[in-house]
């Protein structure tokens, strides 16, 4: 599972969003098994539920992806409204992180404990926990809470409201049982809906949740209805989402003036003076010195001389049909998708080009893994290099400009590989096989590679060391401390890297993760995080490392400290780079800069690696990537000067992606995120 995947999906075990629990009055004794499918059908865990006579039900639940993935033990009991009376979870997280909570209500008091908070407060009336490290059985425990509430809002411990409505009903024949099943779309835990399949009647429990494209989790026996329940869901989704694209996107018509606007030039990283620019049918047309022009407009913003911006690449992304409205309001006009189910992502391009899809422009990265008990199964899994060939010919029929290698590619296949996808004019990248160095890579005519732990990784493997498993996080928590920076080794693999122009994408943000204690706050998320819904800062202050005490925590922040050097080391000896994430979108792009800047670049230099080179490496700088007449009008208004101070492109008061206009404060506003600043918006011209 890619780490943006992975966090979606363990966003809603964190949120306890599964759908099993039932009164406990109304039931008998029962065991329910469901088992976790990804990738076309492969089964990835199971979760069984057995609920007592006696009132108490117990899950366990497991979900290993790609070397990684919770191990759960839950007991719950639940008081006559059908909410938590009493709660426990126990086991590890994603990456191995101690889960142990505890809930309990006496009357109007609640009190609760985790590994990164604890509590206690009043409470009067019904009222759900929000379990950090639940299963997905707490879904059914908060749809069977909801029946009961005439206004249809169940208030929230510690904080929040969640509701929810059906969206759609199908018939399943679940081999000789035919049953009939519904979609609800639950809102008010997570900053857009979260969908799952119930039991139609009286005491509904889950049916199945599923994640379009990636994971099925779905009663045992009932597997074969699973691909069809997907399809469904899929078409319930594309109808929201037409409207939401609707409601937040405004076309805009005729020519439009851009007055005072400081300019950003992305090819020389530096600002201009103020200017006027006039853009129509979502291209730039002209750039002339503020009220120098005689352009006439239909359309008038005053950018009263706040900083005009390409539009921002995030060059890691695994794009979801929900991620749009995060990624616009940040200035994110253009993603690099590093790796997704190929029909998901293919029916997201279409609704892109169709405009029914708010969202990005999306420049596809062919996914290709080899086959093991630990692949991602994203795109195509090889077994040699025939099959290797066809999958890289299908992504070269289909447009795309570049081939993602993963963890479990054979080895003795790579440089072919990357051979052929060379003579049909593609791009190579990825991560570093399992057994091999990032060395090894390079020399087989990688032209990129992802993420800074498979660069620092080079230093630590060797051909046993397998780092398909927690391995490839652990060992550089553990060791880059004690790496000399200057030392021959490392010297000589920046020069290489320098020498043969590899890109690199550092993900330095994401990686933050390796060092993140319980209880401290997600960077990610740290400076924005009075601006989020208070469920989600909770959830951001659980860590997913095991660090056990304050010298594994001292060490591990050293190691990171120098991953960042290493960046800006190589940055400065010459190693293209480009900006991605890989996580929670739009923030993250926003903390990835910052790194840039600690890391040595100045905020001219990180805005120049998020722009001009983003286009650069995704072949798309005729169109993109700078502000010049001809180029599409994807730009953006940041109210500061994000030159001087990184920290101001969280302030985007403007997004044109085209022929478009969004309003970051008013799509912040409808994903329950406090606004940054006031919008910009678009008048009449007098």
């Amino acid at each position: 599972m890619t780490l943006n995947t992975r966090a979606a999906f363990t966003r809603c075990l964190v949120l306890g969003i599964g759908l099993l629990g039932l009164n406990a009055t109304a039931l008998a004794a029962e065991t329910v098994r469901y088992v976790a499918l990804v990738d076309g059908g492969k089964q990835a865990g199971q979760q069984v539920v057995t609920r007592g006579d006696d009132g108490k039900t117990t899950v366990e639940f497991i979900f290993k992806d790609n070397g990684r993935g919770p191990e759960l033990k839950e007991e719950f009991t639940l008081a006559d409204d059908g909410t938590y009376q009493t709660y426990r979870s126990q086991g590890t997280s994603t990456f191995g992180a101690k889960v142990d909570e505890s809930f309990s209500r006496d009357g109007d008091q609640v009190q609760w404990k985790t590994t990164s908070d604890d509590g206690r407060q009043a409470v009067k009336g019904t009222a759900l926990y929000s379990t950090l490290g639940g299963t997905p059985e707490g879904f059914s425990v908060a749809l069977n809470a909801l029946s009961k509430r005439s206004d249809g809002k169940l208030p929230m411990i510690p904080s929040g409201t969640m509701t929810s409505r059906k969206v759609a009903q199908a018939r399943v024949e679940c081999g000789k049982s035919p049953r009939d099943v519904e979609l609800f779309a639950v809102t008010g835990v997570d900053l857009t809906p979260t969908f799952a399949w119930v039991t139609a009647g009286a005491n509904p429990r889950l049916f199945a949740y599923i994640y379009p494209g990636y994971l099925q989790l779905i009663e045992d026996g009932c597997q074969a209805d699973a691909n069809a329940l997907e399809a469904r869901q899929k078409q319930a989704e594309s109808q929201v989402l037409v409207d939401l694209a609707k409601r937040l996107g405004h076309p805009l018509t005729g020519a439009t003036l851009i007055t005072k606007a400081r300019v950003f030039d992305s090819e020389k990283a530096q600002l201009g003076p103020a200017s006027d620019v006039l853009v129509q049918d979502g291209r730039i047309v002209s750039i002339e010195p503020a009220g120098k022009g005689n352009a006439k407009a239909d359309n008038l913003i005053d950018a009263g001389g706040k900083v005009l911006l390409p539009g921002l690449f995030d060059m890691h992304g695994h794009v979801g049909r929900w991620d749009g409205g995060l990624n616009l309001a940040t200035g994110v006009t253009t993603v690099r998708d590093m790796g997704n189910d190929n029909d998901t992502l293919q029916q997201m391009l279409g609704e892109i080009k169709a405009g029914t899809l708010m969202s990005p422009d999306v420049v596809p990265a062919g996914f290709i893994e080899g086959e093991s008990n630990f692949s991602a199964r994203n795109g195509f899994v090889v077994k040699d290099l025939d099959s290797a060939k066809k999958a890289v010919d299908w992504y070269a029929g289909h447009g795309y400009p570049q081939i993602k290698i993963y963890n479990s590619f054979p080895k003795d296949i790579l440089k072919d590989t990357v051979a052929y996808a060379h003579s049909k004019g593609m791009r190579v990248s990825g991560h570093v096989p399992a057994f091999l160095r990032a060395q090894d890579v390079v020399d087989d005519g990688f032209d990129e590679i992802q993420h800074i732990n498979q660069l620092m990784l080079n230093f630590f493997v060797d051909e046993k060391t397998d780092t398909r498993t927690l391995a490839r996080f652990y060992l550089v928590a553990e060791k880059t401390d004690g790496l000399d920076l200057d030392s021959k080794p490392v010297q000589d693999f920046i020069a290489t890297l320098a020498r043969k122009q590899v890109v690199i994408d550092p993900t330095l943000a994401t990686f933050e993760f390796l060092h993140q204690r319980d209880g401290e706050m997600s960077p990610i998320v740290a400076e924005v995080a009075d601006h989020l819904p208070p469920d989600i800062q909770r959830g951001r202050r659980a860590a997913e490392m095991n660090i056990p005490d304050d010298a594994t925590a001292a060490r591990y922040n050293r190691s990171y400290a120098k991953m960042v050097e290493f960046v800006g080391r190589a940055y400065k000896a010459g190693v293209p780079m480009v900006a991605g994430t890989d996580e929670m979108v739009g923030f993250t792009l926003q903390r990835e800069l910052e790194l840039y800047v600690q890391a040595g670049l100045t905020p001219s230099q990180a805005l120049q690696v998020a722009t001009w080179n983003g286009a650069k490496y995704t072949r798309t700088l005729a169109e993109r990537g700078s502000v010049a007449p001809g180029k599409r009008s994807d730009i953006v208004l940041i109210d500061g000067d994000p030159t001087a101070n990184i920290a101001d492109i969280r302030n985007v008061a403007l997004v044109i992606k085209g022929s478009t206009v969004y309003y970051p404060s008013e799509i912040h506003e409808a994903l329950g995120i406090k606004p940054f600043v006031p919008a910009v918006k678009v008048s009449a011209a007098r």
